[in-house]
This record gives structure tokens, sequence and C-alpha cells, in this order.
């Protein structure tokens, strides 16, 4: 009789060095069992992306999986599913156009940014609308000693209102009281501009194009020229993987270590996704 266990049917294929591999042999729809969450947090680590293909998952189920892994934040702006609040609806066109193509990493306006995410395709655009990832752990080795040493010594101004501003997501009275309650809730916060993973010991960079407004150790023209060097040398292909989305894929990512960026290039067409956000730690 075999002594297999349901972790053990799970397959794992890096797609390259350092960040993305693809995940088979579950279904995401199930309760995950102690030893499957074990396996995916450590994969989790290991390639900082993982990719499920052919989920056939509803709201409750997508929530229900990336809830096994921690608290679930919910989202002060994005719509919300009926009954499923911790899941956020991402529904792009040329009714609502694209906020998310640039490189972040998710809500990190808070003291407790997330410890990671979990995103479900639901309606794709005939063509385009891929998401980049890129590994911030990679990105901060391969910079050298002495600038490293120089950044792990500073701290970084995260504001909520650089990705969502008044003009975009107060234009009614009703989107502006809830954007003054989420701005008055979500006040400027500070993270090291070296996070260093409460897991895995790794250290990789913290800042965002996103969110980060300003490196509080230093003058504005100084800031200015680090975190412009930052989000060039981020965005290299050296530290990327790409997924090209189907229906019903599913990608879980580490955001301590990672930030994404959601490609744009589909107007007219209409892109929507679902996204659960799991509830990490201060970042040291």
């Amino acid at each position: 009789m075999s002594n297999r266990t349901i972790a053990d049917l799970i397959k794992i294929e890096p797609l390259g060095p350092a960040i993305g591999a693809r995940v088979d042999g579950i279904d995401l729809g199930k309760p995950l069992d102690a030893a499957s969450r074990a396996r995916l947090g450590d994969a989790l680590i290991a390639h900082k992306v993982l990719f499920f293909e052919n989920q056939q998952i509803t709201s409750q189920q997508q929530r229900n999986f990336a809830a096994a892994f921690g608290k679930l934040h919910i989202h002060p702006i994005y719509p919300q599913v009926e009954d499923v609040p911790e899941i956020i609806v991402i529904d792009t066109g040329t009714e609502n156009l694209p906020d998310n193509d640039n490189w972040h990493t998710d809500v990190t306006f808070i003291e407790t940014p997330p410890l990671g995410a979990v995103l479900y395709a639901k309606h794709l655009p005939p063509n385009g609308g891929d998401t980049l990832w890129v590994d911030n752990e990679a990105a901060f080795n391969a910079l050298s000693p002495a600038f490293r040493a120089f950044l792990e010594r500073l701290t970084a101004t995260h504001d909520f209102t650089k990705s969502f501003p008044a003009e975009r997501y107060a234009r009614t009275p009703a989107e502006e009281k809830q954007w003054l309650a989420a701005k008055a809730k979500n006040k400027p916060v500070k993270h090291p501009v070296i996070r260093t993973h409460p897991v895995s010991g790794a250290k990789a960079l913290f800042v965002n194009e996103g969110f980060t407004t300003h490196i509080n150790e230093l003058s504005p023209k100084e800031s200015r020229a680090v975190l412009d060097l930052l989000f060039t040398h981020i965005g290299k292909p050296d530290f990327q993987v790409r997924h090209r989305w189907k229906v019903n894929d599913v990608a879980m990512w580490d955001n301590r270590s990672t930030q994404h960026y959601a490609v744009a290039d589909y107007l007219p067409h209409r892109r929507i996704m679902h996204r659960a956000t799991i509830l990490g730690d201060r970042p040291f």
C-alpha cells in the first residue's frame, strides 16, 4: 500500500534560476492539508511566484486557499466580490483604465505589508495583458557591496495616495467619501529600503514605483537620484519572469521579495482579475 500523501503529488517545475515555478498536481478548490500547505509555503519562498493552471474555483474557494497562509487584507479602494470582501476585483478596459502598469509591491502603504497574494484570471483580452514579476533579492545581490551597505542604512516613505490619487479615485461624492476615509486610515509609513525576509533571512530591495515617495535620510535630489537608479535597476530582465495568462490560471507570489508589473497593452479590450491579499508582518 502506498504511503504517498496529497503533498507528494504536487509537482513543482522551476521556470528560471531565481524566480518562477509551475505547480501541478493540486486542486486549489479543495481544502489544503497541512503537508500541502507546508510544501507550497516552502516553494513560495524558494521560487517567489507560483503558477497554477486550469483552476476552476469560486471566490469562496480562492479566499479559503489564500487564508490558509494568513489573515486577509480588505482593500480600502478596489471593488470587492459580493459577499466575499476579501476578494478584490481588478476590472480594467476603456471604461476603467489600467493602474497597475508600473513596478509595484502590493499595499506597502500599511505598517504590515502583505506576505503574498493569490491572483485569478477571470476574463482576458484576445492577446496581451501579461504580468511580469521581479526578484527583489536577485536585484539587491546584483548591486555592488558598497552600494548595498549604503542602502541598508536607509528608510523610505510609502504613501497610499501615490497610486490612488484623488483625481482618479475621488471623482464623485461617494468616491470622495471612501477615498478620504482610506487616506485618513492609511497615513504615510516608513519602511527599510532593504528588507530581510522573515523566514529565509535573505535581503531584498523594498522600494517600489507604486508607493515609495522618497528616502528619508537623503535630500530630495539625492533621494530622487537613488530611487530612479533603483527603479531602473529593478526593471532589468535579468531578474524577471513573465506569465502569459489563460482563463482560470492562478498566480501566487511572495510579496516580501518581489514586485510585479501588469502590462497594459490590451485596450480597447477588457481584463478581469480577482485577487486575495495575505497580510504579513512589519518589515525589518
